[in-house]
């Protein structure tokens, strides 16, 4: 069909073009009529115009009464300065518009199922259901045009360092060790199957024995797990490997990319460092929010030989009594610690003891059961100030940790805690491996290719649980938005790596062998990290999930809800792939 092709974004119009004829393309975002005036205001891809019909545009008026929202319209006219008294402050356009000399409906709209301009008061569901109307919404469609500017923006950053993009297969070998893969049953080899990449990791390892030396990718990764607010069976990260470099190197351009990245919103601001220990026994997490204080303690000298079991029966078990103090947390009721306590043993805690620091005693019900002298230490210990809370968790230390740093984040949303701003943080030194108590074996904390520090090889057979990574991730408000390692490129050592994992040498061979092989002919020593894209625009936008920041998202069941995937697929289909459904 032939329509009037527009000649001008409605939403760019100044004052400038006053007097001049002009033509739009775009969806009616409000209708008004003003009683022998009808106003629409078109909006495109540019922003908003207001358009002004006349009855004297007898055609015009005609059809502009049965517009209604988001028809898609084709509007010529002449720009005019609106009226005194009727500009809109609010819109970039609001001082001009068009005054209507000929109009065309391009094609109309059904009933809404939602107005767009109250999309935040439906559910989630129905505006992924109908996400082809969720992304008309102008919050939505900033998030995606932010989007693009970081891409742009990583591509530029690292195009000026030296690297060169390069694309690795979809399609791949499954190499479980770590999320469940996706798998893709394959046609021409039957009951085999291909797997969707996880991560680039093996051939980005690769291309640096091919000698390229820096690559990067925007690449898609897709993991077969549970989701959260922060993941999505599929993602994209950025993806990055340097040849010839130390970890010192890699944390430095990376650190770079995320701050200049950071200066789209206009924020300028530097890394804190910190070693994995020392996170842990500070924050109990290894992605803590550092934008509050609300740091972890040990009281456990102060309790040692207390006449409360509670306390110096785990120090004596070689456990630990920790705890987080609140300043002026003391005002809560007793419903309110007690929902505290019944937040932690939710968590997973034994229990969860509270105080309430008063004058020259502590409110809580086990204060009775602690001498003076305790109480005294307490006190020094934490610099409790009248009014304070105590929280004290005494068994485990691992758990300790883990339950308090969960806590962290709770209690800074409810005692308004968090600042506003960004921090950014460097976590270096991660063990090499962590024990699986469910699986009773090891795993690796990164993956099976992080080098281990120089000192720490030694230990591998024999405490494995002490090795230290040449590994890091990069935190910002408490979201890990990126990590990485230096790697192992000595087939011989990779292998010790293995065996400590449990995989033998026919079993990395048939899983690992191209890359085992690969190392036999001259591999450089090179390490990497990757960032989760979604979760950095995330951060960039102010998001409070991911969804909000890829333009078909799935839900939390991994559903598409616009497209009903995932779905059964034909009889016809099953047999050409050789498989057969219970």
């Amino acid at each position: 069909m032939h329509f009037l092709v527009r000649n001008k974004y409605g939403g760019l119009l100044t004052e400038k073009e006053i007097g001049k004829e002009v033509i739009i393309n775009g969806w009616v975002n409000k209708r008004r009529d003003h009683g022998g005036l009808i106003f629409l205001d078109i909006r495109d891809r540019s922003g908003i115009v207001q358009v002004v019909f006349d009855p004297g545009e007898k055609e015009s008026f005609k059809l502009a009464q049965k517009v209604r929202s988001e028809y898609v319209l084709a509007v010529k006219g002449k720009v005019r300065k609106r009226p005194k008294g009727t500009q809109n402050p609010q819109l970039k356009t609001g001082n001009i518009e068009i005054e209507v000399k000929e109009m065309q409906v391009l094609n109309k709209s059904a009933a809404l199922p939602f107005e767009l301009g109250e999309a935040d008061k439906v559910s989630e569901k129905l505006r992924l259901k109908y996400r082809f109307l969720d992304l008309r919404r102008k919050r939505m469609k900033g998030i995606l045009e932010l989007r693009h500017k970081v891409v742009k923006t990583v591509r530029g950053f690292l195009d000026e360092n030296g690297f060169r993009e390069i694309e690795t297969p979809y399609l791949t070998k499954s190499t479980p060790e770590g999320a469940r893969d996706f798998l893709v049953p394959s046609r021409l080899t039957p009951h085999t199957f291909y797997a969707l990449p996880q991560s680039p990791q093996l051939f980005k390892q690769i291309l640096m024995v091919c000698g390229f030396e820096r690559y990067y990718q925007l690449a898609r990764a897709f993991r077969d797990e549970d989701l959260r607010s922060d993941r999505q069976p599929e993602h994209t990260q950025i993806d990055i490997e340097m040849a010839f470099i130390t970890e010192e190197d890699i944390i430095k351009l990376a650190q770079s990319l995320m701050l200049k990245t950071f200066e789209i919103i206009g924020v300028k601001a530097s890394f804190e460092e910190m070693k994995y220990d020392e996170v842990i026994e500070r924050y109990g997490s290894d992605k803590p929010d550092v934008r509050y204080d609300l740091k972890i303690f040990d009281v456990s000298k102060v309790f040692r030989n207390s006449e409360f079991k509670v306390f110096s029966q785990a120090v004596a078990k070689k456990g630990s009594i920790k705890g987080l103090k609140v300043e002026g947390g003391g005002q809560l009721s007793r419903s309110e610690l007690d929902g505290i306590v019944d937040k932690a043993v939710e968590l997973g805690a034994k229990g969860l003891l509270w105080l309430v620091k008063e004058d020259s005693l502590y409110k809580s019900p086990v204060a009775k059961f602690l001498s003076d002298e305790e109480l005294k230490g307490l006190t020094k210990a934490t610099s409790a100030k009248k009014g304070d809370l105590i929280l004290l968790a005494a068994g485990d230390t691992k758990l300790n940790l883990d339950i308090l740093g969960q806590l962290r984040p709770i209690l800074a949303k409810q005692f308004n805690l968090i600042g506003e701003g960004f921090k950014f943080l460097t976590i270096i030194d991660f063990p090499l491996f962590i024990y699986d108590e469910e699986e009773k074996r090891l795993k690796s904390h990164h993956h099976p290719f992080a080098l281990p520090k120089k000192g720490s090889i030694k230990l591998i057979e024999d405490e494995p649980l002490k090795v230290i990574a040449h590994a890091y991730d990069m935190v910002i408000n408490g979201v890990e938005v990126g990590g990485g390692s230096l790697r192992i490129y000595d087939s011989v050592l990779q292998q010790r790596i293995f065996s400590a994992l449990g995989i033998s040498k026919k079993e990395a061979d048939k899983k690992f062998g191209f890359l085992l092989e690969a190392f036999k002919y001259g591999a450089p020593p090179h390490g990497g990290i990757a960032f989760g894209l979604d979760r950095l625009v995330m951060l960039l936008s102010g998001s409070e999930t991911i969804r909000d920041t890829i333009a078909f998202p799935k839900t939390q069941t991994g559903a598409d809800l616009m497209t009903g995937a995932p779905d059964a697929i034909s009889a016809k289909q099953l047999k050409e792939l050789h498989l057969k459904t219970d």
